[in-house]
């Protein structure tokens, strides 16, 4: 007998199921969704979650003509396996498959290239006023969850969407806060009456009648204010409704049957609204409602423990950088540790718990984060900003206008700097150090190793000026920790050549791991650990005494510590030939790590390529 979802070649097909069929649908994707990631990894707890949703929409309405907008785009799983993706579906995030986010060359069905947060409500009236203008049919609906929706872009895009008073759809995934007090008979009744096509016929007729009447504005006004007051007795959401745009919910996102005789009727409201949708993360498969925060992002599991494998006794860079931190709060009562909805992610849920009045979750709010560090450095503490490169990106304005042109003490943990895999292109910590480089005042590290990062971290405190500490995704070397003081602006030599003929200068990760291939075929290697400053004597004197120097970095080669190299160079008259070993000059997309990096040029093989060619 064939299954539901395999006679789901395209979303219309969603339209002739009846209602049990659709219920097998939903348990049919959950049941792909955990097999296939089981196997790949992926983003498990927030994909299952929206399994209902995502039926419900491609139930009422017709894709791609009406455009739904995914945002951050890591739970449109659902989405994907709904609109031509299924035979394809088990190569999500694989090096040449699916991407696990949304991708206009995928599908037209996707609308959006997306992996970030807060974007969908901006981008998608921006498409409801190109459409306007075009005077193209079409719904266009938005997608976003309660974490996002608490940005300040996401602000920005509901302040704007009110003002210009467009037709725009946005689904609020609330899958976090506390409104099961509101989620009751009453407060259901009350949200299905005020979607209904009377109530919203006598709404605008009423507010017509009042218009020709003497004082007739101020009628208009009064009787909204009545309105508001019993929606904000009833529901939520009020908030919305003092930005122009109507609410309507909270609504069981899990129940079908609520679900889409709802988006039925918004569907026929004309102007900005915005339904409230109750979801729980993780449904359907109880190690990741139990523990969705481990499964939002996961490599491959048993499906039947839910345990991952690939479990090692060597730490992540992650945990090193944790770790520390730890050890320098206990040591610096001015030591403050802040994130972006990342405490786990960045490591540093144990300062969290150690040192609570000191650990700030500011949620998805990058820009908020940095300027509120700046604020604390002016009070004489000293804050720490833990965040993944790729977000890091968020904040440039007030990592330049309110750190870096006050010079103030910031130190700033960037994680996940380089080559994350998986998640590919929006993910992938590829520019940080070219766009940081160019900013005034900053100081930029990279270690090469665990120990070099605790101890790197546990010396910040005593710098003053911002500074920067970028590390790499994945486990270390298993180097024991063992603090012992750095001069972090020098480099130093861990293997001299004796035929003084190639000096490779590498920083980071790659630094230790390049040590072997150095050993083998005689080449001094240089540990740059300082990217900025450059270490002046020590590079001079290279540059003067080798006739090949090879830089490496995983960071794009435009603009990055190679470039650093390169302006050394023209500076003064050296007889050094440079080689530059970096990213190229692209978004690189999605993949394990390994495979990327040997793509990308920069694998041990690439250079040990590099180096015979020399030779």
């Amino acid at each position: 007998m064939m299954s539901v979802l395999d006679r789901i070649e395209e979303p219309g097909d969603v339209k002739t199921l009846d209602g049990q069929e659709m219920t097998q649908l939903c348990a049919e994707l959950r049941e792909t969704i955990i097999d296939t990631t089981s196997r790949v990894g992926g983003h498990v707890a927030s994909n299952l979650g929206i399994v209902e949703l995502t039926v419900a929409l491609h139930r009422v309405f017709e894709s791609p003509r009406d455009k739904i907008i995914w945002d951050v785009g890591h739970q449109c799983y659902p989405h994907k396996l709904l609109t031509g993706r299924r035979q394809q579906f088990g190569t999500i995030r694989q090096l040449g498959g699916l991407s696990g986010f949304p991708k206009r060359h995928e599908s037209p069905h996707d609308h959006l290239d997306v992996g970030h947060s807060s974007t969908s409500i901006s981008a998608a009236l921006g498409m409801r006023v190109g459409r306007d203008i075009q005077q193209i049919p079409g719904k266009v609906i938005a997608v976003i969850g309660d974490g996002s929706i608490g940005a300040g872009m996401a602000f920005e895009g509901l302040n704007h969407a009110g003002h210009l008073d467009k037709d725009l759809i946005i689904i609020l995934n609330d899958n976090e806060m506390s409104i099961a007090e509101n989620v009751g008979a009453l407060s259901n009744y009350f949200s299905k009456i005020i979607t209904g096509q009377v109530y919203n016929r006598f709404r605008k007729d009423l507010e017509n009648m009042l218009h020709i009447l003497p004082r007739g504005e101020r009628l208009v006004r009064a009787a909204k204010k009545v309105e508001e007051g019993i929606k904000g007795f009833m529901t939520p959401g009020i908030l919305f409704e003092e930005l122009n745009i109507k609410y309507f919910g909270p609504v069981d996102g899990h129940d079908l049957e609520s679900l889409i005789p709802f988006l039925e009727n918004i569907k026929r409201i004309e102007g900005p609204l915005l339904l409230h949708v109750i979801t729980k993360k993780g449904t359907g498969y109880a190690p990741a409602e139990t523990n969705p925060e481990k499964f939002h992002g996961v490599g491959p599991f048993d499906r039947e423990s839910g345990v991952i494998h690939g479990a090692t006794a060597t730490p992540s860079y992650t945990a090193i950088a944790g770790q520390a931190i730890v050890e320098l709060g206990r040591r610096d009562q001015r030591t403050i540790a802040i994130t972006a909805a990342m405490p786990e992610g960045t490591g540093i849920q144990n300062f969290k718990t150690a040192y609570p009045e000191r650990f700030f979750d500011v949620g998805i709010a990058e820009q908020h984060a940095v300027t509120f560090a700046a604020g604390l450095a002016l009070e004489g503490l000293r804050p720490h900003v833990f965040i993944y490169s790729t977000f890091f990106q968020r904040a440039y304005d007030q990592i330049i206008h309110d750190v870096c042109l006050q010079n103030l003490p910031v130190v700033f943990c960037i994680d996940r700097a380089g080559i994350v895999g998986n998640d590919g292109e929006t993910h992938n910590g590829s520019f940080d150090l070219s766009f940081l480089r160019c900013i005034p005042n900053m100081r930029i590290f990279s270690p090469r190793d665990e120990n070099e990062l605790y101890n790197m971290l546990l010396q910040a405190n005593t710098l003053d000026g911002p500074i920067t500490i970028r590390y790499a995704r994945g486990n270390g070397f298993g180097v024991p920790i063992v603090e012992s003081p750095i001069n972090m602006e020098s480099w130093e030599i861990l293997h001299h050549s004796k035929k003084k003929r190639i000096a490779l200068i590498a920083t980071g990760y790659l630094v230790t791991e390049s040590l072997n291939l150095c050993q083998e075929h005689d080449i001094t290697l240089v540990n740059g650990r300082s990217i900025k400053p450059l270490d002046g004597p020590c590079l001079q004197g290279i540059l003067q005494e080798y006739p090949h120097v090879i830089t490496i970095e995983e960071n794009s080669a435009m603009g990055g510590f190679g470039s650093a190299i390169a302006e050394f160079h023209c500076s003064g008259n050296f007889p050094a030939h440079l080689h530059l070993m970096g990213l190229p000059d692209v978004f690189v997309e999605h993949g394990d790590q390994k495979s990327i990096r040997q793509k990308c040029g920069i694998s041990l093989d690439a250079l040990k390529q590099k180096v015979e060619e020399l030779q």
